[in-house]
This record gives C-alpha cells, structure tokens and sequence, in this order.
C-alpha cells in the first residue's frame, strides 16, 4: 500500500480514508462533492446500498479491495486532496482567530438533540438540526465550542403508514461502534433520585468542535438506570425528567471531567437547564453563598427559547421535583423550597424555561417576531418592566449552507457570489444577476429530478412529473403548523392537481410524536385525501421523513409551503434552506420569513391574527392561499418567454438568493450570538470572578 509520503504524516490509504470517512459521516464542511464522489468510487455498490454513509462503505471494503484500492492512482491522488482540504478546515485559522481582543475562552452549547447526520440519527426535528448547524457552523467560523448532548439508544422512531393513513413507529437499536462516534473512556456518576447512575461519555467531531454524548446504558446501572437513555422523547413526564438531570448535571461533570472549564454555557431550550443548578452545586461546594453562586452562573449563561406556546414547556410537580433534587438542594446550600423557586411562577410547576430564563444573564428568542411573542410570554417574570423592555432578545437562526445547498447549486453560487458564499456580504450576493438563465433554470430541473426519483423509489407506484411545478410541505406534524390546510378546499385542490395544461405536484413528509394522536390524524386525513380523491401521481405523502429526505426535498421543490397559525411559528429554517437552493417560499408571515419577506422574494399568505373563530380563520387563510396559486404562483412558473424560458420565475429566484443569502445562513446566526451573547457574557463572567 501506498503509505505517508503519498498521503500524509503516518497515513496509508485505509487509515485516511477511516479518519475522513468519520468527519464526512456528520455532514460538516469537508462533505463537499468531490469528497462524496470519491466515497462512491470506492464501492458504488456498497455506497448505493448504506445510502450514502461513508462509514459503513469503510467498513464494508474487504482487505483485497484495499490493496487495489491503494494502488489506484486516482483514488491515492482523490484522497490526498481529500486529507489536505481537512487539514486547512481544522486548522487554518478562522473568523474568530482575527477578534484578538475577544474575551471569550471557550462556550459549552447542551441541547437534547442534535441533528449531525442522517447517519447518526440523534434528532427529531428542527431543533436538533438547528443544534447540529450551530456547531457546524461554529467549526467553520474557529470558534472556541464544546457541545454536550445525549446519546440514545434507540434514537428517534422510524415512520411508517398503514392502510388507513395512520402513523406507527419502529425503533431499532443503535450500536455506538456503527456509528461516528470515539470513546473517551470518560465516565461519570449521576444522583438520579436514590440511585447513583453512571452515564459513558463518547465523542463526535463535528469538525473542530467536540460534541459529548451521555450514554446511561452501562454495565453496572439498574435497568431502569440504563434505560434513561433509551429514546428520544420518549417515556413519560419522570422518564424527561431523569434524562434531563443526566443532560444537565451530568453534562456538566463530563466537561470537568475532560479537564475542561468553559466560561459561557448556552442552554439551547429547557430540557438541558439542570447545567445550571450543577454549576451553581460547584461554586457552593468552593465556599460561595447560594446567593452568590446563582449570580455567577447567571453572569456565564445564555439561555434561548424555541417555543411559542406555554404548553411547549417542560413542567414538572413538587413532589416530583423534591423525589429528585431533595439532597440536590442540600449540597447547593439552600432549603429545597429555595432551589424550587427558581423555577416557579403563578403555580407550583418548575418550568424548565422559567428556570433557564433566571439562571441566564442572556436569552432570545430564535426569530425577530419570536423574541417579541416570549417578551409578552414571559413578562410576568419582571412584573415592573414594561413588555418592550422585558430582557429576552432575538437571534433569528439560520442554517449551514454547505450541509443543504445541493451540488447542482452550489456551483452557481460559488461562481456568482464567491468561493465563501455561505458568508458572504449583501454586495457580494448580489452577483447572481449575472447568473445565465439557461444554467439556473438546469440547475433546478436536476434537483427536481432527483426528488422524483427518491419518491419513485420509496414508492414504486408513483409516477411524479420531473418538468410539473413541485411543492413542498415536510415539517413536525403539530396541529398549529396546519398540514391539512389544503384540504379544506378539496375541490379546488383538485382542480390544480388535475389540469393537464398546468402540471402541479406537492410533496408532503414529515412525523407526528408518538403522543400526538391530533397530529398523526393530520397525517391519516392526507392520505386519505389522496385515495379519496384519486390524485395519488400528483399528490404524495413519503414516509419516514430524515434529513436524508429534507435534503432532497430541499434541492427540488420549486415552492416551499409554510401555513402555521402565527405567531406560533417560532423560526421555521426549513424554509431557509430551500431558499439557498433557490426555491421561492409561500408562508404565512411568521417565524423567519415575517422579518424576511420582501414582497418579492416569495410570497406571503394573508393572515387573520385577531378572528377568534378558528375554524373561520383557518378558512380566510385556506382562501388566501389558493388565490396565489390560482393567479400568481401556477401562471408565473408556467409562463414562458421566446425561448423556452420561464424568465420571470427565474429572475424572482435570483431576487430570493440576493435578498435571503446574505442572512440566513448558520455563519450570520453564530456571529451574531458570538459578538451579542458569547462574548458579553464572558466578559461579565470574568468579572463576577473578580
């Protein structure tokens, strides 16, 4: 085999090939084309049949392959490349490496979730692949992160529809060896009531940053021990509970542990909130006060919220509360009362968002309109300050280009905006004007064929149209995000299904938690639509929604459809990342796309925010809604120009990168909660130290 000189320091073709196989499994900046097309051209077969993961075709190569392999003049040459585009990625310095003065030293980011990868299926939804892009884009930008989560199981369930339309999940177990994560031979112990547990602490490399799992399920834990761990939201209200006391306590004495002493801690929503408690139990057992202790932790703590809605928050009684953290509250020097309070307001539940808004010298909410709807939320919590003022700010999200951003697109953008488009200026995008018809328009038919070709493969009796007008709807199925709005006009739905002259499709995708009987009725009442109506080959519902499906879906959908009740859309980056692949949005204005809409970079359905009838404002909307496809959005995709070309469709969707590309993006969101929280808390941190 080929050895170092050929590749680099101490690596043979196998061992490089391992070390990027590991980082290309978590779909960060390295996952680029050429690193996938040389994956491929290891075993196209064994490439075809993992979908795509890169650590299992490692795995499956057998040794011959690999002295062929090693002999390959393309593969050796493809490979160095590979290793030396990884080199510069981790260690040529960065956006943060230039802010000198920067009093930041190091933030440790806990969430419950965290989309990666499809590969390592630890997410269910928006906020773990929210989570996932913050990191990745914190690698990218040099920023000096840590990430704490839990490692489950069982991950989260796989979907699929019987025959009446209804929902049921699959679990299957995971086996830590399969997938991209290293040991640390770290392992900690956690009070869980009156049971010490012990949590195993293994590690992701999401580019530079390290991200640390808690696994429970350890040789020695009761079986009730190891099963905390055992799915994602899964359980009852005691189960979240416990696994959220080994997120956050135990998170905590993982990173001490592991010799680390962060100066920021950011709780992505509530669920990892019992950090702060643990770093409040440290500081009393150094001698400080209760009192004390709370204000240095606040000092280092950013806490953002995701939700809308009260209902959307951890609660948990006082008998529940004193069953787990009576002793807690003994070692943190205060009466448990005094530790409950902290989380209280109006009743006796300790709300977790309560707490992590009182335990955090900074919060936000995640869109402009969000950060107003948790200022009126949780006003009661400053009774004396006026709702403006109340101290919960905004960062609005965004979303890692390089993960989304298709490779028929990609291109374009590189050519028009610059080899850094993902963090580019608004003078910088504004070159896609130059972009040449005929290549936009080829780059989205080649997305669109490939959603057509994923759904004829899921589902080998439908036929989509590659050239049809393509719309996409794939989202949490919660009631209040109203997936069957649609089909409450079921005759004029079918009447744009059905016209010949105007080929319309939608693509529908997306799970209902397992305890959300309304929302899985949403996902029965679709697919009895379709049958119903018989416009299953223009009307389509694909099961078991992963970030493998987002992404395509992504790529080609030429509409992206967003119909929540506003304002209980708290974000919606679906929609951005759709965007970057130059589909057009159509959403109620919420969320995002409320500071974002333009009046020409998509369209916005009218929304009837003061009729307390919902029933007749979910019709007002509904109405709204088809007009613009009846006389705006149908026509204009279908209207052609002289030679072939649908211009004006074409020229809105360089109106949506130049007005969007410059703010949704992961880069803009992490800067921002970098010069606005990360390194203000630092700096106040340091001097409640003194």
């Amino acid at each position: 085999m080929r050895t170092a000189g050929d590749i680099g320091t101490d690596q043979t073709v196998p061992t490089a090939l391992a070390a990027l196989a590991v980082l290309a499994s978590n779909m960060h900046w390295s996952w680029d084309r050429e690193t996938r097309q040389l994956f491929e051209a290891l075993d196209p077969a064994a490439w075809s049949q993992t979908g795509g993961d890169p650590l299992q075709v490692i795995r499956s190569i057998a040794p011959a392959r690999w002295a062929a392999l090693a002999t390959d003049a393309a593969i050796v040459s493809a490979t160095r490349a590979a290793t030396s585009r990884l080199h510069d990625a981790m260690a040529v310095p960065s956006w943060f490496q230039a802010r000198s003065d920067s009093p930041l030293g190091q933030v440790a980011y806990f969430s419950p979730e965290f989309g990666i990868s499809e590969t390592l299926p630890q997410y269910s939804g928006g906020l773990g692949v929210l989570a996932g892009d913050h990191l990745k884009a914190a690698s990218d930008l040099g920023l000096p992160m840590v990430a704490v989560g839990l490692l489950y199981d069982e991950g989260y369930f796989h979907q699929s529809l019987n025959d009446d339309g209804m929902q049921s999940e699959t679990y299957f177990p995971l086996d830590p060896r399969g997938l991209a994560l290293h040991p640390t031979n770290a392992q900690v112990t956690v009070e869980v009531g009156d049971e010490l547990v012990r949590a195993n602490v293994w590690r992701v490399q999401v580019g530079r940053i390290p991200l640390y799992l808690l696994d429970t399920n350890v040789e020695g834990n009761s079986a009730a021990a190891a099963a905390i761990t055992d799915r994602l939201y899964g359980g009852d209200n005691e189960h979240r509970l416990r696994q959220e006391i080994v997120l956050g306590i135990g998170g905590v004495r993982a990173l001490r542990m592991l010799g680390l002493q962060p100066d920021v801690f950011h709780t992505n929503e509530g669920h990892a909130g019992f950090l702060s408690l643990e770093r409040v139990r440290e500081l009393v057992a150094e001698g400080s006060t209760f009192d004390d202790a709370v204000a240095e932790v606040r000092s280092g703590g950013v806490f953002t919220t995701h939700t809308s809605v009260p209902a959307g928050i951890d609660r948990f009684a006082p008998e529940l509360m004193k069953k787990y953290f009576a002793k807690f509250a003994e070692s943190c020097g205060c009466r448990l009362e005094q530790l409950l309070a902290v989380g209280q307001h109006d009743d006796e539940l300790f709300n977790m968002a309560v707490m992590g808004l009182r335990l955090a010298g900074r919060a936000n909410g995640v869109a402009q309109l969000h950060g107003k709807v948790s200022r009126e939320m949780f006003s009661g919590l400053w009774p004396d300050v006026p709702v403006a003022k109340v101290p919960i700010g905004a960062i609005t999200n965004g979303v890692h280009a390089p993960t989304w951003v298709g490779d028929h697109i990609a291109p374009l953008l590189a050519g028009s905006v610059g080899p850094t488009w993902d963090s580019a200026d608004s003078q910088a995008w504004s070159g896609v004007d130059q972009l040449d018809e005929q290549e936009v328009w080829s780059a989205r038919s080649e997305g669109r064929t490939a959603l057509v070709a994923l759904v004829r493969s899921r589902m080998r009796d439908v036929q989509l149209d590659p050239d049809a007008l393509t719309i996409g709807f794939a989202r949490r199925f919660a009631t209040y995000k109203r997936a069957t709005l649609l089909l409450s006009q079921p005759e004029r739905l079918r009447a744009l299904l059905l016209a010949t002259d105007r080929p319309l499709q939608f693509v529908f995708a997306g799970k209902a938690h397992p305890a959300d009987q309304a929302g899985k009725d949403m996902i029965r009442d679709l697919a009895q639509f379709i049958r119903k109506l018989e416009v299953g080959q223009s009307f389509v519902f694909m099961p078991d929604y992963d970030m493998a499906v987002a992404r395509t879906m992504y790529h080609g959908c030429d509409v992206w459809l967003n119909t929540p009740r506003r304002p209980l859309e708290a974000c919606g980056t679906s929609g951005m990342k759709a965007a970057l692949n130059g589909a057009l949005n159509c959403s109620i204005l919420d969320g995002w796309w409320d500071e974002c809409f333009d009046g020409e970079n998509g369209w916005a359905i009218e929304s009837d925010d003061d009729e307390p009838d919902l029933r007749l404002r979910d019709q007002r909307e509904a109405t709204s809604l088809f007009e613009l496809f009846e006389r705006e959005i149908v026509p204009l995709f279908h209207r052609r120009d002289a030679a072939g070309m649908p211009a004006a469709w074409i020229a809105k969707m360089k109106h949506n990168w130049r007005s969007l590309g410059p703010f949704v993006t992961a880069s803009r969101m992490v800067r921002d909660y970098t010069t606005n929280a990360y390194e203000p808390a630092a700096a106040d941190a340091r001097l409640t130290r003194r």
